[in-house]
């Protein structure tokens, strides 16, 4: 999980807005397989947002507003399942952290469930 770490710091780092929509689609989706059989309280959560987050990217024209808010959903919540996370806790703090301050808060957002339900990538054993 190291490279998915690096990977994802970087291109916050770099500023979310010269990432390309499909470079971030891809990321997410190795992020889903990554998370998929993790069974940690939280993490389907944080899977169902990431599934909504790539069916933003990879729309033509993304909603930024949408965006904005799944990125601060999604920095929360990493934030506090970093405290139940064996290894890489600071990472996943730091990561959980960076994309709270890439988004926004939006408390009236819509859980989309369709595209939590049909993640594009197939599940990777390690």
């Amino acid at each position: 999980m190291a490279l998915k770490f690096a990977g994802t710091m970087n291109a916050i780092n770099r500023g979310l807005d010269t990432t390309k929509a499909t470079k971030g689609a891809d990321m997410i989706e190795d992020w889903e397989a990554a998370l998929a059989d993790v069974d940690t309280s939280g993490a389907k959560g944080i899977l169902r947002d990431l599934g909504s987050l790539r069916k933003q990217l990879e729309r033509d024209e993304p909603d930024a507003d949408r965006v904005h808010a799944l990125l601060h959903r999604l920095g929360m919540a990493t934030t506090k399942i970093a405290e139940k996370a064996d290894s890489s806790q600071e990472k996943l703090k730091a990561l959980g952290e960076a994309l709270t301050e890439a988004g926004e808060d939006s408390p009236d957002e819509e859980e989309d469930t369709a595209a939590a339900a049909a993640p594009k990538r197939a599940r990777k054993k390690a």
